[in-house]
């Protein structure tokens, strides 16, 4: 795998150190992460690293395309393998869980804004609302 990630750096005009490998399988391992839960994974793997490399590989990652930076309203980002397509995301509002939705449009943008001379090329919806789990988890009185 190491090697396919070294490549996939290559291939995108980045220098393959070992700080963006274990950031890339860092957000690999757990989509929808924060920084701060990366560098914990990173430095389980590797040992030490300075929050601002870490910052700076996702910087890096996200500007190349390799990862996707969510930014929900109110809380922090969140860094997602998945790219390139058109999906969107559902966040729990108790436990915070993020997952994956595929867009019903299936094309991009899937939304058109009205009143505006831009022209439209992506739009990231967010979701919110309560996980299955949460909804177990709550007294039927609450619900």
């Amino acid at each position: 795998m190491d090697h396919d990630l070294a490549n996939l750096l290559r291939a995108h005009g980045m220098q393959v150190t070992a700080q963006r490998l274990a950031v890339l399988r860092a957000v690999r391992r757990r989509p929808h992460c924060t920084a701060d839960t990366v560098a914990e994974e990173v430095r389980a793997e590797i040992g030490a690293i300075s929050r601002q490399a870490v910052y700076d590989a996702l910087a890096a990652l996200t500007e190349k395309g390799l990862i996707r930076r969510v930014q929900p309203a109110g809380s922090p980002s969140l860094y997602d393998p998945r790219v390139g397509d058109n999906h969107h995301h559902v966040i729990c509002r108790s436990c915070g869980t993020t997952v994956d939705v595929d867009c019903t449009v299936g094309v991009a943008p899937c939304l058109t804004a009205a009143d505006t001379d831009f022209r439209i090329d992506e739009a990231e919806v967010i979701f919110w609302g309560t996980c299955p789990r949460c909804i177990a988890a709550t007294p039927a009185a609450e619900a």
